[in-house]
């Protein structure tokens, strides 16, 4: 074969490889094989409200997926909308970690008890079935929330302040109570 036989026939299967990308693109944009990425798995959705400022605010939206074995992330916008901003952040994280590794005076300021929380009946699992949602909640009372609000209410930019809203019902805890294996 001669070089410019072989050139065509390069050119060709190039051009070849670039229509089959053109060909699935759509299908890997529809959810065919892709890469995953971090922002990917985060399909629990629940709703809560928050006291942000002194103020309670909300529903927010927290879309979450576990991490680790101890850890669930949560990325929480305003509205369910697809394009709402993200504004907050949420860390739940097992109870058993942040008692070994959070003062109590950090705790009373920044977490609050899921399960307190949860039993307020101001947490809403949704997009889940009733069995999904009792093992959503059986994990989510055994675990310690931190919200990070990274974009301030009404705001045209992020103004580089972190603010930690509170969950509605939050109680600061005593030593005792904090310490409670079964809390």
């Amino acid at each position: 074969m001669d070089k410019r036989s072989r050139y065509v026939l390069a050119l060709g299967m190039c051009l070849t490889a670039f229509g089959l990308f053109l060909t699935a693109r759509p299908m890997l944009a529809q959810g065919g094989a892709k890469k995953l990425t971090p922002a990917d798995g985060h399909t629990i959705h629940v709703t809560a409200p928050h006291i942000v400022n002194g103020h309670e605010m909300g529903p927010f939206h927290h879309y979450c997926k576990p991490v680790s074995d101890t850890v669930i992330e949560c990325l929480i916008y305003d509205s369910d909308d697809p394009k709402a901003m993200l504004t907050q952040v949420e860390y739940f994280v097992a109870k058993s970690v942040t008692t070994a590794n959070v003062p109590l005076a950090t705790w009373n300021t920044y977490y609050h008890d899921h399960g307190i929380e949860i039993a307020g009946g101001r947490v809403k699992v949704l997009d889940a079935s009733d069995a999904e949602t009792k093992q959503i909640v059986d994990i989510a009372t055994k675990t310690d929330g931190i919200i990070f609000s990274l974009w301030p209410e009404g705001a045209k930019a992020p103004t580089g302040a972190v603010v930690h809203p509170q969950a509605v019902g939050h109680k600061p805890m005593t030593e005792a109570e904090y310490k409670n294996p079964k809390r």
